[in-house]
C-alpha cells in the first residue's frame, strides 16, 4: 500500500509506502516523521484518518470530560505537533540551502539558473521559513516546561494571521513546479541538486540526514496548512471552554478554515490525482507492456491499472541522463470500462497479421546475432562491436515483440471510445481482465481528471511501475539464465475439481524471445468433470523459462463465434504456470507434476531433450521396419520408388488435411504418432484402416518423424557441404546450375522421394489462405528434417545450443525453399541433362 499524500519518505529518505488504518479516528497530525500527510480538506470534527504514535488508551470520551485529562491531552497534541514542526522547518531549510549558491552563480558567466528562475522556484520559501521558525522557537519552551496554565493560543492566532504568505506560495506553486521541472531537464547540474536535497533528521533521532527531491519539498508547505488546521481542531477539542486559549484558538481555526476553503481549488489536483473520488488512496495494482493498435499501426504502450482507473502511457524520449517520464495516451475510469463481447466489436479495425515466415525469419536473424555476440565475447572482441550487435539485436527483438501478438483484448469506455490491445498470450489477457473485474466489484465512481491531476498521476507512474524493462532478451544481464533450448515433451494426463460437466481442453504456452505463445492444444474431452486426455506433445523451446497450462470450456454457441479468427471465445476455467528449472527438467526420466488453478488440478508429466541431443540421427539397429533404416534398403525391399510410408501419409494428408490450419506445424499427439510408427514398422495389414481413423496432425507428424529418423538425411551427408555452398552463391545462373547438379548427384530413391515430397508440399502451400501454411512455413518445418547431417558429420558444429539453430538452420530452410519456389522439376528431365553437367561440384 502506498499513501501518496505528499511524496512519502521514510527515515532513510527512501520512498516508503505507508498505510493508513481504516477508520482510525485518533489525531491525524501527530507523527514523528515527515511521511504522513492527511488529505487536504477543511474537515469537520472527524478530522481525517491518521496514525498516532501516542498511547490514547484510557483517554476515551469519559476521561476527556475531566478538565485535567483534557489539559494532559493538549500537551500530547502539542508535543506531537512540535515534533512534526521541527521536521517541517528542517525541510524548508534543506530547500533554502541551494538557493544562496544558485544566486551566487546567477550573476557569473556560467549561471546554473537565472535570477528570475530562482525567484520563481523558491518564491516565499524564506518568508514561510521565518514565520515557522519564530513560531517553533516560541512554542517549544512552553511545551518543554509544561503546566496547566500555559497559554499559547496567541501563537496560533499569529500563525493564522500570516497565512497570506501561503496564499502567495500556493498561487505560484504550479509555475514553481513547472520551472523546476524544465530547469532539471535542461540543466544537468540543477537536476543533480534537485534530485537529492539533504534534510536534517530531528534532534533526538539517530538519522542524521535523509535525501528528498525538490519536487517533494515544494509540496510540503501546502501540506502544512492542512496539518495546522487539523491540529487546531484537536486543540479545541481538548481545551476547556473557560480556558483563556479557547477564544484565540477558535479565531485561529476560523481564519485557517476560511483560508483553506479559498485555496482548496488550487491544491486539489495534487491530492485528487492520487486519491479516488471517495478519498481513498489510489494504488497501482498491475502494470506491464502491451501492444496497442492505434490508428492502424502497432504501438508499444506501458499500461497501468490503478484502484479505479486504467491508464495507457508511453515513455517519452529523453536525452541521456535525463529523468525518464511517461506521456499519458488515454485513461478509462474503471466505473466506465466495459469489455465488449466479440459480436459487439464488429466495427473494430481488422488486425494486420504479419505472415509467419517473416516472424520466423526475424527469429533466425536474432539467433544469428546472439551467436555472433557469443563469438565476439569468446574471442574477447571489441566492446564497440558487441554493443553494435546488441543494438541490432534489440531492434530486431523489439520488432518481433511489436508484430507477433494477434489475440485481441478490447477495452471500451461507456462514453464512447474503444481501444484495442493485441496480446500473444491468452493467459496474460485473462490476467488483465481478471484484475480489472476484481476491482470493478467494488463500488466505483466515474470521474474526469483535470489536466494537472492527469499530469500528477502520469508522473507517479515512473516511480511506481513494477515492470521496468521491455521484455526482450537483449535487456537481460549476462548472468541471467538464458533459458532452455531444445524440446520439451509434455504429457497432459487429466484434470479434476470441476463443479459441473463440460467440454474441456487444455492449451500449453511457453515463452520465447521475451513473450509467451501457445504451442499445443489437447483434444476436447466431452461432457465430463474429470477429463482424461493422456496426450503427449513435443514443444520446441527457444530460450524458454516457463510453461503455462490453460484449461478451457469449449464454446459451441454459433452466435459467439467471431469472424475475427484470432478471437478466443472459449471460457478459461483455470490457468497456472511453472518455472522450467534446467536442473529439474534435464533428466532422462519423466517428471510428474500438478498445477493447481482455482480449485482445478491438472496432472501432467514432462521431460526435456537439449537441442544437441534432439539433433542426433540414430540409425536403427534392426534392418526390418522402416524407421531409422536407409531409404535405399526400404525401397529395394518394397520394390518401390518411394517408400510406402511416405506415399500413404501424403495421400491421407491430401485427402483430408490439406485445408487443416497449421498442417505440419502443429504437433500431433505423440502417443498417436508412436502407434502409427509401430504399425508401419510391423507392416501391419490394418495400416489403412488405422490411417483413416487417425487425427490428421498425427499422420503429418509421423511423416516428419520418418524423415527425421533416417540414419542419414534425405539429401545425404556427402552432399551437405555442397548444398550449403550452393545456396550461398549470389549469381542466379550459377546457383541454378549448382542446385540442379546437386539433385542429380543424389541416389535415385532419395531423389524420387524428394521430388514426390516437393510436389506435395507445393500443393499444401496452394491452400495457404485456408491452412495458413506458406512455402516458407513448410520450408522451416521440413528444411532441417531433410538436410540436417547425421551425428558423424555434424561434430564440430555443436557449440552453443542457440548457435546451431541460427546459421545452419537458416541455410537448410533456404535450400528447401529454393526448390519449393522453383518451377516443377521432373526426374527424367534432370537425368537427361546429366550428360551436359558431369563435372564434379
Amino acid at each position: 500500500d502506498f499513501s501518496y499524500g505528499a511524496d512519502d519518505y521514510d527515515a532513510e529518505g527512501n520512498e516508503e509506502p505507508k498505510a493508513l488504518p481504516e477508520g482510525s479516528e485518533t489525531m491525524p497530525y501527530i507523527d514523528e516523521s515527515p511521511t504522513m500527510s492527511p488529505q487536504l480538506s477543511a474537515r469537520g470534527q472527524d478530522g481525517g484518518d491518521g496514525v498516532s504514535p501516542t498511547p490514547t488508551d484510557g483517554l476515551g470520551t469519559g476521561g476527556e470530560r475531566d478538565a485535567g485529562k483534557g489539559l494532559e491531552m493538549r500537551k500530547l497534541v502539542l508535543s506531537g505537533f512540535l515534533a512534526s514542526e521541527e521536521i517541517y522547518i528542517n525541510q524548508l531549510e534543506a530547500l533554502l540551502l541551494p538557493m544562496k549558491p544558485l544566486k551566487a552563480t546567477a550573476t557569473t558567466s556560467q549561471p546554473v539558473l537565472t535570477l528570475q528562475q530562482i525567484e520563481t522556484i523558491f518564491y516565499k520559501i524564506q518568508d514561510i521559513y521565518e514565520i515557522h521558525k519564530e513560531f517553533y522557537d516560541s512554542l517549544s519552551p512552553k511545551v518543554q516546561q509544561w503546566d496547566s496554565n500555559v497559554t499559547m493560543g496567541h501563537l496560533f492566532q499569529k500563525l493564522a494571521s500570516q497565512l497570506g504568505v501561503y496564499k502567495a506560495f500556493v498561487d505560484n506553486y504550479k509555475i514553481a513546479l513547472e520551472t523546476a521541472e524544465k530547469c532539471s531537464q535542461s540543466n544537468y547540474q540543477f537536476q543533480k541538486i534537485s534530485e537529492e536535497l539533504k534534510v536534517k533528521g530531528p534532534k533526538d533521532s539517530k538519522e542524521s540526514h535523509t535525501s528528498v527531491t525538490m519536487e517533494a519539498l515544494l509540496y510540503k508547505p501546502i501540506d502544512r496548512v492542512t496539518r495546522s488546521t487539523l491540529v487546531l481542531h484537536d486543540l479545541l477539542k481538548h481545551t476547556p471552554a473557560d480556558h483563556p486559549d479557547y477564544p484565540l484558538l477558535q479565531d485561529a481555526l476560523r481564519i485557517s478554515q476560511n483560508f483553506l476553503s479559498s485555496i482548496n481549488e488550487d491544491i486539489d489536483p495534487r491530492r485528487t490525482a492520487v486519491t479516488t473520488p471517495k478519498g481513498e488512496t489510489r494504488q497501482l495494482i498491475k502494470d506491464g507492456f502491451l501492444v496497442e493498435l492505434s490508428e492502424g499501426s502497432r504501438k508499444l504502450r506501458h499500461v497501468f491499472l490503478f484502484t479505479d482507473v486504467l491508464l495507457c502511457a508511453k515513455l517519452k524520449k529523453t536525452a541521456v541522463g535525463k529523468h525518464q517520464q511517461y506521456d499519458c495516451k488515454w485513461y478509462v475510469p474503471l466505473a466506465d470500462l466495459v469489455f465488449p463481447s466479440p459480436e459487439e466489436s464488429e466495427h473494430c479495425p481488422q488486425v494486420h497479421v504479419i505472415p509467419d515466415h517473416e516472424l520466423e525469419d526475424m527469429k533466425m536473424k536474432i539467433s544469428a546475432i546472439k551467436s555472433e555476440v557469443q563469438k565476439e565475447k569468446a574471442n574477447k572482441g571489441q566492446s564497440r562491436a558487441i554493443e553494435r550487435l546488441k543494438k541490432k539485436m534489440f531492434e530486431n527483438e523489439f520488432w518481433l515483440l511489436l508484430n507477433s501478438p494477434t489475440i485481441p483484448f478490447r477495452i471500451h469506455n461507456r462514453n464512447g471510445k474503444s481501444y484495442l490491445f493485441l496480446l500473444s498470450s491468452d493467459y496474460e489477457r485473462s490476467e488483465w481482465r481478471e484484475a480489472i473485474q476484481k476491482l470493478q466489484k467494488k463500488d466505483l465512481q466515474a470521474f474526469v481528471l483535470s489536466s494537472v491531476e492527469l499530469q500528477v498521476l502520469t508522473g507517479s507512474c515512473f516511480k511506481l511501475r513494477t515492470v521496468h524493462n521491455i521484455p526482450v532478451t537483449s535487456n537481460k544481464d549476462d548472468d541471467e539464465s538464458p533459458g532452455l533450448y531444445g524440446f520439451l515433451h509434455v504429457i497432459v494426463h487429466s484434470a479434476k475439481g470441476f463443479k459441473q460437466s463440460a467440454d474441456l481442453y487444455c492449451t500449453l504456452e511457453v515463452d520465447s524471445f521475451g513473450y509467451f505463445v501457445s504451442k499445443a492444444k489437447t483434444r476436447v474431452f466431452r461432457d465430463t468433470t474429470e477429463p482424461q486426455w493422456n496426450e503427449e506433445f513435443e514443444i520446441e523451446l527457444e530460450g524458454s523459462q516457463s510453461l503455462r497450462i490453460l484449461c478451457y470450456e469449449k464454446c459451441y454457441d454459433k452466435t459467439k463465434l467471431n469472424k475475427d479468427n484470432n478471437e478466443i471465445v472459449d471460457k478459461i476455467m483455470g490457468k497456472g504456470q511453472i518455472q522450467l528449472d534446467p536442473q529439474a527438467v534435464q533428466t532422462k526420466n519423466w517428471h510428474m507434476d500438478v498445477i493447481e488453478m482455482n480449485g482445478i488440478k491438472v496432472e501432467f508429466s514432462m521431460k526435456f531433450t537439449s537441442r544437441d541431443m534432439s539433433l542426433k540421427r540414430t540409425p536403427s539397429k534392426k534392418q526390418t521396419g522402416v524407421f531409422g533404416v536407409k531409404i535405399s534398403v526400404v525401397t529395394k525391399r518394397e520394390r518401390s520408388k518411394v517408400p510406402y510410408i511416405v506415399r500413404q501419409c501424403i495421400e491421407e494428408v491430401e485427402k483430408r488435411g490439406i485445408e487443416e490450419v497449421g498442417i505440419y506445424r502443429i504437433s500431433g499427439v505423440a502417443t498417436d504418432i508412436q502407434a502409427l510408427k509401430a504399425v508401419f514398422d510391423a507392416n501391419n495389414k490394418d495400416i489403412l484402416v488405422m490411417l483413416s481413423d487417425m487425427d490428421i496432425n498425427a499422420i503429418a507428424g509421423t511423416l516428419k518423424l520418418y524423415f527425421r529418423e533416417l540414419p542419414e538425411p534425405l539429401l545425404t551427408d556427402r552432399l551437405y557441404p555442397a548444398f550449403m555452398e550452393g545456396i550461398a552463391l549470389s549469381d542466379p545462373a550459377a546457383k541454378e546450375n549448382c542446385m540442379m547438379h546437386l539433385l542429380r548427384s543424389l541416389p535415385d530413391p532419395n531423389l524420387i522421394t524428394f521430388l514426390f515430397l516437393l510436389e506435395h508440399l507445393k500443393r499444401v502451400a496452394e491452400k495457404e489462405p485456408i491452412n495458413k501454411m506458406s512455402l516458407h512455413n513448410l520450408a522451416t518445418v521440413f528444411g532441417p528434417t531433410l538436410l540436417r547431417p547425421s551425428e558423424g558429420e555434424s561434430k564440430g558444429h555443436l557449440t552453443l545450443a542457440s548457435d546451431i539453430w541460427s546459421h545452419d538452420v537458416m541455410a537448410q530452410v533456404q535450400v528447401l525453399l529454393y526448390y519449393l519456389q522453383h518451377p516443377p522439376i521432373s526426374f527424367t528431365e534432370l537425368k537427361r541433362n546429366t550428360l551436359y553437367f558431369s563435372t564434379d561440384v
